[in-house]
């Protein structure tokens, strides 16, 4: 039950992870996907990313989330919302929106709150890389921003591209990564996002062939996979995170015995570049973890 309790907490957060979701489908209202004058809309920004991508594709918003990140100018002065996960539906409401913008990971959680109060919601996938970038040409066809949509996927594959090429010439290191929340941790798997950074830039996941992005840990079968380097991400509260996973791995025995912390090859990454969906930091990211698994 505690696991099942820590998954939901995940599942729910942020620019967030989920595994797959259960729920049933409802009905949602949702932006018309024909191309319209971005002048006729009254876009909110759900999410930090979402923000983010407005601004590369020259679009105003009526509202952002809160966030101690700075946004793009085109923001400053518009009212927030509230935390991304937990939008003040009263203020989103108020603010007469044709056009909510927020991502999948929160639909189980805030669905229903859009559909009672009639509210025109999107969620969008940035689950991965190419959903994300998928979801970028979509909102340049709907707002007609293709040109931009264009230029900035166009400049995202680049550098991806350019990183995947010189790790296929690589022998890619085994790798273990966590998802640590205070107080508890997940194993991400090949189908979160992270771990679809990891394949791109050459790792090899010690956790491939399972359906779910993340799983509950056990130390002895985590053990027994060998991983070459241990990558732990923080999601929330990260030097609380911190703090926990040096508490675990110095009192946890069975840590000690695995070659990645033998051989110092424990990395701790930033959650402004490691975040539990897409973001525009994708080549930033990519960039890290080719230091990481490849330094002499």
């Amino acid at each position: 039950m505690a696991m099942m309790s820590l998954l939901l907490v995940v599942v729910g957060c942020s620019d967030g992870s989920k595994q797959e979701k259960t729920e049933t489908p409802t009905e949602k209202a949702q932006p018309s996907t024909e191309a319209t004058d971005a002048n006729e809309h009254r876009i909110i920004a759900g999410t930090v990313v979402i923000a983010d991508i407005l601004d590369k594709l020259e679009l105003d918003a009526i509202a952002v989330p809160e966030t101690e990140k700075t946004l793009a100018k085109r923001f400053d002065e518009l009212p927030t919302i509230g935390n991304a996960m937990e939008p003040d539906m009263e203020i989103v409401k108020s603010l007469n929106p044709t056009d909510v913008l927020s991502v999948s990971t929160l639909e189980y959680d805030l669905q229903d709150k859009f559909k009672q109060l009639k509210i025109p919601v999107n969620f969008l996938n940035f689950q991965s890389v190419d959903a994300m970038l998928s979801e970028i040409k979509t909102l340049g066809e709907r707002y007609n921003r293709v040109e931009q949509a264009e230029k900035l996927v166009n400049g995202l594959q680049k550098n991806i591209d350019a990183v995947q090429t010189v790790a296929e010439n690589k022998e890619g290191p085994r790798v273990l990564i966590l998802l640590g929340i205070p107080g508890s941790y997940l194993v991400a798997t090949e189908n979160s996002y992270a771990g679809d950074l990891v394949k791109r830039a050459g790792g090899i996941n010690v956790m491939e062939g399972q359906d779910a992005e993340y799983l509950s840990s056990n130390t002895e079968y985590l053990h027994n996979s060998n991983p070459d380097i241990i990558l732990r991400l923080s999601h929330g509260m990260p030097d609380e995170v911190v703090k926990m996973f040096d508490e675990e791995f110095t009192t946890n025995d069975i840590w000690k015995h695995f070659n990645a912390v033998k051989n110092g090859k424990v990395y701790d990454l930033e959650e402004e570049l490691f975040g539990t969906t897409a973001s525009l930091q994708v080549p930033q990211a990519l960039g890290q973890l080719m230091e990481i698994f490849y330094r002499k």
